[in-house]
């Protein structure tokens, strides 16, 4: 009778500590899924406020661009010391401060003067750096067997809101009157939720040590030495590129082809909107294949096809061109984040991983869109920009195809 009581008290024990975990978990889940929305919305809805700060703020358009710009290079030459962060200190207390900070940028922007905006975007990007970077190791921590599934819900859940803040941006500025202060300054709300969050689950950390320097890594890699840490960085480097010259110049090269500017503007909201299934779906579809080669080559098909079609093909099939545009930007995207989990072995390996590709990615990022924008200023045309992003396409399943090899950057190969 002990013995029968014994077992059932070990079982009862065993028991709720599979629903402690399971709990755990999706305590986690939810506050990867509250920082991931903050991470683009804050940076897409300055796009369709450009005029409208330009022309109250009496800048020029090189400043103007600069409000796009600064968050990127922000997250180009912070992202590399990251990981060093997250080995000195608790991961989740370093994302709770990044949000902090955040709030902070956010609201530092949305004030009325020239300087407050220009630091409050420096510092809204320092902190969308972090979270970037770390983000993807806390998944593969946590979430070990369902690195697909996670990853496509924090990669949809930064994508939606992106989208959704773009297209928000100038009814409450204009519509409700809250002008471009007001439009930006409401994605701190979002934030602010992320912190009271946040702040109870620190608790649960008090006792933990550094959450990526576990025991089993191995010693420091040199990624910057690492072809497939190269390919895989190059990966995100090209699909970021990608996305932030259509996202900036997509409705200027529609309305060269003949499109009206009502009509550019929906096409530009189809192409995301319609990208984020497949945002969602490549990093599920990516964990279960032995190798991601089949999905690289169908994103630059995809991209390839898009553009061309852009390019030289009639304008009664617009809408195939963005829908092929939108299915290669979706699946890249989802892609590059689940690249980060799958050639690791480790979170703090994600982390370096990570830090290193938002590094170069971002500084290609930030570049595109002026070099793009330069080129046509000089052709006084769209036709060799879009041969350009042809052959990124190219180069994408050149990158990928490397970066689609089922093995660890550890590997040393």
């Amino acid at each position: 009778m002990d013995e029968s009581n014994q077992l059932n008290r070990e079982q009862k024990i065993e028991s709720d500590s599979k629903v402690h975990k399971r709990s755990a978990s999706w305590i986690i889940l939810l506050g990867i899924i509250l920082i991931a929305v903050n991470l683009r919305a804050p940076l897409t809805s300055v796009g369709p406020l450009v005029d409208l700060i330009r022309n109250q703020m009496h800048l020029s358009n090189t400043l103007a661009g600069l409000i796009t710009t600064l968050p990127l290079l922000a997250f180009a030459f912070f992202s590399p010391f990251v990981p060093k962060l997250g080995r000195k200190f608790e991961v989740e207390v370093i994302l709770l401060i990044s949000i902090i900070f955040l709030t902070i940028g956010i609201i530092l922007r949305s004030l009325s003067g020239i300087t407050t905006l220009y630091l409050g975007t420096a510092v809204l990007g320092l902190a969308i750096a972090v979270c970037n970077v770390l983000l993807p190791s806390l998944i593969k921590r946590e979430f070990p067997a369902q690195m697909g599934v996670m990853t496509g819900v924090y990669s949809i859940s930064m994508s939606l809101f992106g989208a959704i803040a773009s297209g928000i941006s100038v009814p409450i500025a204009i519509g409700l009157g809250y002008g471009w202060q007001g439009a930006l300054g409401v994605w701190g709300i979002l934030s602010f939720i992320s912190i009271l969050f946040w702040l109870p689950q620190m608790k649960r950390y008090s006792r933990k040590t550094p959450t990526i320097s576990h025991q089993e890594d191995n010693a420091p890699l040199n990624l910057w030495r690492s072809p497939l840490a190269w390919q895989v960085t190059l990966f995100m480097g090209l699909q970021s590129t990608v996305f932030y010259v259509l996202v900036t110049w997509l409705p200027e090269i529609l309305k060269q082809q003949g499109v009206s500017s009502n009509q550019s503007g929906w096409l530009l909201s189809i192409m995301q909107l319609t990208s984020l299934p497949f945002t969602f779906i490549a990093p599920i579809i990516a964990g279960r294949m032995a190798n991601q080669r089949l999905l690289v080559t169908i994103i630059a098909i995809c991209l390839f096809i898009g553009n061309v079609g852009l390019l030289y093909g009639s304008l009664n099939l617009i809408i195939l061109w963005i829908v092929m545009l939108a299915i290669g930007v979706g699946l890249s995207f989802g892609l590059s984040m689940i690249f980060f989990v799958l050639r690791t072995e480790n979170a703090r390996q994600a982390s370096e991983l990570s830090g290193m590709a938002h590094s170069v990615g971002y500084l290609l990022a930030a570049m595109g869109p002026t070099f793009f924008g330069y080129l046509h200023d000089l052709t006084n045309s769209w036709n060799i920009p879009l041969l350009i992003l042809a052959g990124v396409s190219v180069l994408l399943l050149i990158v990928g195809l490397g970066s689609a090899k089922n093995q660890y950057i550890s590997s040393g190969k």
